[in-house]
């Protein structure tokens, strides 16, 4: 994995990527591949870098490609391709990525580019609930400062970090399978290239462009490639995702201690905005009923 930073960015770094990319090393075409999609501007060139990586099996190229058919991204809303989106998420979540098994449950269940398939989606939420947690563990277990404290087990909710939010939500961020159940367990960790576009952006502001908007998963980084790209929270409007896997991961990890009903948004800012799609705060499955 190529450990880039944005603030590290030049010319060398870009010709190194590139010279990497050319040698047939998939992660390079990947990051290389993100950079210039989403930082550069340059779409043709890195939707194509994703394509190479994705050809030899690179779940996070697949994915992303995913992501990039389910909004259109680089286009207009009329390029957006759900059949195809779905296709390129089945085949990531084929090999593990876990956000792809997390989008491809949600599109099962609402029937989003695919015939509804609710039993069939809430096991693939599972699945994705079930690998994240194998991953924490694996990672936490191998780890010179492995500690036990954070796999801890409270019979009542953990109280959120911000007191104001504990009338409404009690909720602490953590795993998504056994937070639910008081046990407070790290996040895992945001892919490289993940990485490199929120601090890109970051050190722009958070306004990837005039209009534009973050995805407001923090360990996601994508930026919208036009405006009203991206699917506003119904609920209180000001969030948005990228992706409904974005969408349940943040729910579960920020956003459900501090979505508010709509109406209270309106009186606080003035102005809501004008929302491209409605994106429910649902809990995922973590285990079929």
């Amino acid at each position: 994995m190529f450990a880039i930073k944005a603030k590290s960015w030049s010319e060398s770094a870009h010709r190194f990527l590139k010279n990497c990319a050319d040698a047939g090393n998939v992660e390079a075409c990947y990051t290389l591949g993100m950079i210039l999609f989403y930082c550069l501007e340059n779409r043709g060139s890195g939707a194509s870098l994703m394509a190479k990586a994705a050809i030899s099996s690179h779940a996070p190229a697949l994915y992303s490609l995913a992501v990039i058919q389910f909004n259109g991204s680089g286009g207009s809303k009329n390029d957006k391709d759900l059949r195809a989106g779905v296709a390129l998420c089945a085949r990531a979540a084929f090999l593990g990525h876990i956000d792809a098994l997390r989008e491809l449950g949600h599109c099962l269940q609402d029937g989003y580019g695919v015939r509804q398939n609710v039993a069939k989606g809430r096991r693939f939420l599972v699945q994705a609930n079930a690998r994240e947690l194998a991953t924490v563990l694996s990672s936490a277990a191998t780890s010179n400062n492995f500690t036990r404290s954070w796999l801890t087990w409270s019979p009542h909710p953990i109280p959120h970090p911000n007191p104001r939010h504990n009338h409404r939500h009690q909720a602490v961020p953590g795993c998504l399978l056994l937070s639910d159940f008081g046990c407070n367990v790290p996040a895992p960790e945001a892919h490289q290239s993940s990485k490199f576009l929120a601090e890109w952006f970051g050190a722009r502001g958070g306004v990837p462009g005039p209009g534009l908007r973050l995805c407001s998963h923090v360990g996601c980084g994508r930026p919208e490639t036009r405006k009203h790209e991206f699917r506003r929270c119904s609920v209180c409007g000001a969030v948005n995702y990228c992706s409904r896997a974005c969408q349940a991961l943040d729910w579960k990890l920020r956003h459900k201690a501090e979505c508010a009903p709509v109406e209270r948004w309106l009186d606080e800012e003035g102005d809501g905005g004008e929302g491209n799609g409605a994106v429910h705060g649902n809990d995922d499955v973590i285990a079929e009923s």
